[in-house]
């Protein structure tokens, strides 16, 4: 069964960091792409940062690049979002999900609508 279950969320304030897991069941992360979304208040799902897990290779919405990192983990069902110097536009719901593709152009392309996506974390940051 497919599943995804974040956790890392909270409150901080601004500048500072979290780190985001991701437990992955019924997705096999070996041949397929991983990738964080974010859902800030009012408005639509962005696709914040994936990975293809074959090469390693990563992708990243402008807003983020230089402060976030995406990384698989130990054990390797585990996906992480490092994210640090963290801003007020950042707050959001930030839920995984599997990743069709991704590019500069299209973002990240998930394989399956928000139902079968993770429930997501919450992250607030505000002083």
């Amino acid at each position: 069964q497919l599943r995804f279950v974040e956790s890392g969320g909270g409150l901080v304030q601004p500048g500072g960091s979290l780190r985001l897991s991701c437990v992955v069941s019924g997705f096999n992360l070996d041949d397929n792409d991983i990738g964080w979304f974010r859902q800030a208040p009012g408005k639509e799902h962005e696709g914040v940062s994936c990975l293809d897990t074959t090469d390693g290779s990563t992708y990243y919405t402008n807003s983020v690049k230089g402060r976030f990192t995406i990384s698989r983990g130990i054990p390797k069902n585990t996906v992480y979002l490092q994210m640090n110097s963290l801003k007020p536009e950042d707050t959001g719901n930030y839920s995984c999900a599997g990743v069709r593709y991704f590019n500069d152009y299209d973002g990240c392309v998930p394989y399956y609508g928000v139902n079968n996506w993770g429930k997501g974390t919450l992250v607030t940051v505000s002083s």
